[in-house]
């Protein structure tokens, strides 16, 4: 089946994207992973020792850099409905972490310890129709944000995508509601005609 215009226009600028070109000259898995650096060394969202949740994962970009910065004293668990290659160190939950029994694996590889960190790069398959992609996209962010305060420690972080648009603005309320701090970012590796931006939570009200 031939490409449409605007797909292969898609494409060609992919594979042009710096970030792609760097992604896979330094070993990451996307583009993706470069937001997660910026976003670090902004906001210091990830150290030594943490524990961390990756909502979302695959296919493992954000896991690589919170990886390599938690170590071997730190706990990172991957989550997503789609599989995902194994990463060193990585503990990943497939399936809906909506759905109890894929919560419960989760609570499992916790075991005792509470996250320092929720995050989550989620969007959904976007349909190019802004009247059903805002909704979709905002209950994926709400979801996340259910999720971290399961299992987010007293003054722990929650990073989020979101985009611009209709209840945009209450989700800020509910964050503010939760933490202590609320700020958004707009990372250089994010695409400029991208509506995305990332919320960064922190001080949660336990």
């Amino acid at each position: 089946m031939a490409r449409s215009k605007s797909s292969g226009r898609w494409l060609r600028e992919h594979h042009a994207d710096p970030y792609v070109q760097r992604s896979r000259a330094e070993g990451y898995r996307s583009r993706a992973s470069y937001k997660l650096l910026e976003l670090q060394r902004s906001d210091r969202l990830l150290r030594a020792g943490d524990v961390v949740v990756d909502l979302g994962a695959a296919p493992g970009g954000w896991t690589q850099v919170a990886v390599d910065v938690v170590g071997a004293r730190g706990l990172v668990l991957a989550s997503d409905i789609l599989p995902m290659d194994p990463i060193p160190g990585v503990s990943f939950v497939q399936g809906d972490f909506t759905e109890d029994a894929v919560f419960e694996r989760v609570l499992e590889v916790l075991g005792e310890r509470r996250a320092d960190l929720v995050m989550s790069d989620m969007a959904p398959n976007m349909s190019g129709i802004r009247d059903v992609d805002q909704p979709r996209s905002m209950l994926l962010a709400e979801l996340a944000l259910d999720l971290a305060g399961k299992v987010l420690k007293p003054g722990g972080k929650f990073v989020c995508k979101v985009f611009h648009g209709e209840g945009f603005d209450a989700f800020l309320k509910s964050l503010r509601a939760a933490f202590t701090s609320v700020l958004t970012r707009k990372p250089d590796a994010s695409r400029g005609r991208s509506r995305e931006v990332y919320v960064i939570a922190s001080g949660f009200r336990a």
